[in-house]
């Protein structure tokens, strides 16, 4: 492998590095459990958090197509790339004034809608350069290392908020005891908040590999009408998806499946901190045992991939979540699998961990493998717009997973009934897969 092409990898696989904390300090592991704090209602959290992230969505499942076609049309992806950093790094970088004296519910979530709206977007033109960065019987191992080396990103963020700035509520102190770092005021939870900034001071510092070594190969061409041709693009490829029939059924499984998988994800800090009165800290710690396992098996479902296809990762790894999804349900304080349980039980919370080691291996390898899976089905002429296709896919129904969440939530008034709607879409998504030939059209 030459030097170029080997910085190029690099520099593709800091855009993962980088933008990891999103996930795992914001949507997940530090900022939503204290959102939850916050509220102090674990049902309305878990409503309002939805709901949040149902608009973004909506927004996101609109434009997608159209900015990958307008890539594929008017060229020069990076100049895009730029655009949506900005957002993110504006959006977690405004969550440090999500103050518990002044909190402003809708306000928290503009901004952080704003940043993932970002991260969304540059992660559809990155995605799209995952083909020019090998073989085909590469870019299966290259994405897997790529997901692999971005959890790592998150690991190493992660423990940095949990040693040196997350402070628990009652000791005013971090997990290891410590003050929080840089003289940050406990009573005013500024160690917790400095997550916002810390999630855009990491993507705007570990973007700059990827905009030194990453060079999109072809050739900008004007943009000049760019907007009208995506536009005409975008029509036609739509009208021709019922004669892609393979790449048809993938965008649709993919769109149930991601959706659910989403759902745990943005959830699951809420969920633990809820149900089972976990604090910023015990979440952080679930975090980083679901991490380090979906870094491994995003690495070790690479070379699965590699060797088998991505076809058959993708199933083992749906199965293995909705076997999570059901047990989930059945997990509390007081009961285990319909089990009583005696008062002060650890076993709901040893349950738990392994439920966050099991999500965190199968997402990582699922959504590694669903990258490559996108490239044996889009076009290669057009694969900035497959993915933009791909981002419609995992967001034109992004709103479902949460909005069923919201609404199950209220009805019943149970956190734990409330994320049972993520049994349905991953058994949706795994029957769609019947239809989705490993190689695509192509190979009809």
């Amino acid at each position: 492998m030459s030097g170029g092409k080997r910085r190029r990898i690099w520099g593709w696989f800091f855009f993962d590095w980088a933008s990891q904390p999103y996930n795992t300090l914001l949507i997940t592991f530090i900022f939503a459990p204290y959102v939850q704090e916050l509220l102090g209602d674990g049902s309305a959290a878990q409503t309002a958090w939805a709901t949040g992230i149902a608009l973004a969505g909506v927004v996101i499942a609109l434009l997608a197509p159209l900015l990958g076609a307008m890539a594929d049309t008017g060229g020069n992806r990076l100049r895009w790339i730029w655009l949506f950093s900005a957002l993110y790094v504006a959006g977690s970088g405004m969550l440090w004034f999500a103050e518990p004296g002044d909190f402003d519910l809708w306000r928290t979530l503009f901004f952080f809608a704003i940043g993932l709206i970002g991260m969304e977007f540059a992660t559809i033109f990155t995605n799209a350069m995952l083909p020019d960065l090998g073989s085909r019987e590469e870019i299966g191992r290259i994405s897997g290392n790529g997901w692999a080396f971005g959890y790592v990103g998150g690991l190493v963020t992660l423990v940095l908020m949990l040693v040196f700035f997350a402070e628990s509520g009652d000791t005013g102190t971090t997990f290891v005891g410590l003050d929080p770092a840089f003289g940050l005021n406990p009573e005013t939870r500024e160690g917790t908040r400095f997550v916002g900034p810390l999630t855009a001071l990491w993507y705007a510092v570990f973007m700059i590999p990827f905009f030194l070594w990453v060079r999109d190969p072809r050739s900008p061409r004007a943009p000049r009408g760019a907007v009208r041709a995506a536009l005409l693009q975008l029509r036609s490829t739509l009208r021709e998806l019922p004669q892609t029939p393979s790449l048809l059924a993938y965008l649709a499984s993919s769109m149930f499946y991601r959706d659910a998988l989403n759902g745990m994800y943005a959830f699951g800090g809420i969920y633990a901190s809820g149900v089972l009165g976990w604090s910023v800290v015990d979440t952080g710690i679930f975090g980083i045992l679901a991490i380090v396992s979906g870094a491994l098996f995003a690495w070790l479902g690479g070379m699965a991939d590699a060797r088998f296809g991505p076809r058959p990762v993708i199933v083992a790894c749906i199965l293995a979540l909705t076997a999570v999804a059901i047990s989930i349900v059945m997990v509390s304080r007081e009961s285990l699998f319909l089990i009583p349980l005696a008062e002060g039980s650890s076993a709901p919370d040893i349950a738990f961990y392994v439920f966050g080691a099991t999500i965190g291996a199968a997402g990582g390898a699922l959504q590694s493998a669903s990258r490559t899976m996108m490239v044996r089905q889009a076009r290669s002429d057009r694969m900035t717009e497959g993915f933009g296709l791909y981002a419609l896919a995992g967001k034109a129904t992004s709103f479902l997973a949460p909005a069923l969440i919201a609404l199950v939530t209220w009805a019943s008034g149970s956190q734990q009934v409330g994320v049972s709607p993520l049994i349905l879409l991953f058994a949706v998504g795994l029957g769609l897969l019947l239809w989705v030939k490993p190689d695509g059209d192509r190979a009809a």
